[in-house]
């Protein structure tokens, strides 16, 4: 793995509120290596460790993405949708960013089916065709394609399972993090002061519910995956 200088600043971390943790009253006793201090009642992360590991997530994306390797983004919540949607487009990866569907990688054949099916309805819909079909059908098919465009249109040219999957909110994404397990996949995770470090394979502790602080990581991340794609590119 290459190992590059990824400008990570804690003054940066600070001013987007990375360190900022759970209450005191709400946290996981293993998440205590990368706990600071507490104040006013609420933890404080140590940025100092947020940003040893951020470094390294953003190596591992690097040289991943150097070898055209595929990435999946979680982020569900409504805060971290929108950042998850555009993070994703500009760094060309494939991202959920509503409610998961259960078994969308260990059922993988399935979804094959229904991604095709998908595609095949947007080019009809491109192509007029639902003009043509009996008022009650056309209702149907749009109605079908909505739902697709909902909860699947950040994974709509996916053809294969991904090779490393960056989740936002560990707790939120629980499902996720398991098929990823039962398959094998390595996962990136944001991980705050409630969550357990142990569950997923690379853990970048962090606020994971303020935007600033999501913007801020994936920014990091992103930058990481593009770099890597422009090396492959160059290849």
């Amino acid at each position: 793995m290459r190992i590059r200088c990824w400008n990570i600043n804690l003054e940066e971390m600070v001013e987007a509120g990375v360190h900022f943790g759970h209450g005191t009253h709400k946290w996981n006793p293993r998440m205590i290596p990368y706990i600071y201090t507490k104040r006013k009642g609420i933890h404080i992360t140590n940025l100092t460790m947020t940003a040893r590991f951020l470094s390294e997530a953003c190596n591992l994306v690097f040289d991943a993405a150097s070898r055209g390797q595929n990435f999946l983004i979680v982020g569900t919540k409504t805060q971290s949708a929108k950042l998850v949607t555009s993070a994703s487009i500009s760094a060309r990866c494939h991202y959920v960013n509503k409610k998961w569907l259960g078994g969308m990688l260990t059922n993988w054949s399935t979804t094959e089916k229904i991604l095709k099916k998908f595609r095949d309805l947007r080019a009809e819909q491109k192509m007029g065709k639902f003009n043509s079909f009996h008022k009650v059908d056309a209702a149907m098919f749009k109605r079908k394609l909505f739902i697709f465009k909902k909860y699947l249109s950040g994974i709509q040219y996916m053809t294969s399972l991904p090779d490393i999957v960056i989740i936002v909110d560990q707790q939120e994404e629980y499902k996720v993090i398991k098929e990823c397990a039962i398959l094998g996949i390595p996962t990136i995770c944001l991980i705050d002061t409630d969550c357990d470090p142990g569950i997923s394979d690379f853990s970048i502790p962090a606020n994971n519910d303020a935007i600033a602080s999501i913007r801020f990581i994936l920014k990091k991340l992103i930058s990481a995956i593009c770099e890597g794609r422009s090396s492959y590119i160059a290849i």
